[in-house]
């Protein structure tokens, strides 16, 4: 069995942070790539996927924080860093944006946990995803499908039953699928 690595990407110009947390997530498990300006962790984050995005929002300042919210529509789970003495604050501007926040200074439990925690809502934002991927892709399909039913309907003054076992039919003779039966129905008729 392949052993599933977690691509972590770090925004911090703080070195003892970014050096702390990566002691904590340790290769093979984890993948970290650190960025010390959020230009390039955009820029990163445009290259590839990142399943947690860590963030620090320095001491408070808007920068961190506006970049965490502009790739909060990303489907990583973001982790935001904050002070202890702003974590009220600064968590309920951002929590509305599925972001989490963590103290800092914070201790290596904790922290870990937050991980796990980030881990756990990334396997449901996928299982989600891929729900909603298949849903389109099924909703797109009964589109075509009806549309290549009405068309029918018009031009061969077919019932509706007769336009579905038509496409239905033509599917199996063919060994494809009803979206492509459908489709050169459409294009055939357009």
């Amino acid at each position: 069995m392949e052993l599933q690595r977690t691509r972590v990407l770090i925004q911090t110009k703080d070195t003892k942070l970014s050096s702390s947390m990566a002691q904590i997530l340790v290769p093979p498990i984890f993948e970290t790539t650190v960025c010390t300006d959020p230009n390039e962790a955009r820029r990163k984050i445009n290259e590839s996927y990142f399943e947690i995005i860590i963030v620090d929002s320095d001491d408070g300042n808007s920068n961190g924080i506006d970049f965490a919210i502009d790739i909060s529509e990303s489907l990583s789970s973001i982790l935001l860093l904050t002070p202890s003495h702003l974590f009220d604050q600064i968590s309920y501007k951002v929590e509305p944006f599925g972001i989490l926040t963590v103290t800092k200074p914070f201790d290596t439990f904790y922290f870990y946990n937050m991980i796990k925690v980030a881990l756990a809502v990334q396997a449901k934002v996928q299982r989600i995803s891929s729900q909603t991927v298949k849903l389109k892709e099924k909703m797109e399909e009964i589109r075509l499908v009806n549309r290549a039913k009405m068309l029918l309907m018009q031009n061969k003054q077919m019932t509706e039953q007769e336009a579905h076992r038509f496409i239905e039919k033509q599917a199996m003779d063919n060994c494809v699928k009803r979206t492509v039966i459908s489709q050169k129905i459409i294009d055939e008729n357009s």
